[in-house]
């Protein structure tokens, strides 16, 4: 086995920066958001999908494709969310096995309400630092990063999730 091409100093003080302000800049924004809403951030997450879906409603595989969670995190958040009246889990009726999650009249008003909220700490704790030639460096630097992954999935035979979801409904929440 051949020793890994070890992170340079510069290399290493890049990339453990990328993770602190990632976690303390979500960190702080979550904590504000559930201080003044009530909303977790994984329930702000699962309202801003649903609430950008047509009808307000997604077939579990998209939502969970969409979080980028495991199908138990998914089941139990959406659980949680719907025992507070946030989301319903409807059936699909192209498929008995598959469940829509649906976006209720509670669900969008606290996602209406927490949204220009959840901007202003964005705006507060993130882009306020930065000028905006930094901006522009940080959305190429995306671009570049993200590419680079969908290149190498390409490559490897690994499908695009958005890209391959079934035309029928077929996941289920139990």
């Amino acid at each position: 086995m051949t020793d890994p091409a070890w992170l340079d100093e510069r290399e290493q003080r890049a990339w453990r920066g990328f993770l602190a302000v990632n976690a303390a800049v979500r960190s702080r924004i979550a904590r504000q958001l559930q201080q003044e809403t009530g909303l977790s951030s994984a329930d702000y997450a699962v309202l801003v999908s649903l609430s950008e879906a047509p009808g307000g409603r997604l077939r579990v595989f998209q939502l969970r494709v969409a979080a980028d969670w495991e199908k138990t995190r998914l089941t139990h958040q959406i659980t949680r969310m719907t025992s507070r009246g946030l989301v319903a889990r409807e059936p699909c009726v192209d498929d008995p096995r598959g469940a829509f999650v649906v976006l209720t009249e509670a669900g969008w008003d606290a996602i209406t309400g927490a949204a220009p909220l959840h901007v202003a700490h964005v705006r507060r704790w993130f882009f306020d630092a930065l000028r905006p030639e930094q901006v522009e460096a940080l959305l190429d630097l995306n671009d570049t990063v993200l590419g680079h992954l969908r290149e190498a999935d390409r490559t490897m035979g690994v499908p695009c999730p958005p890209c391959d979801v079934p035309s029928s409904c077929d996941d289920v929440l139990p």
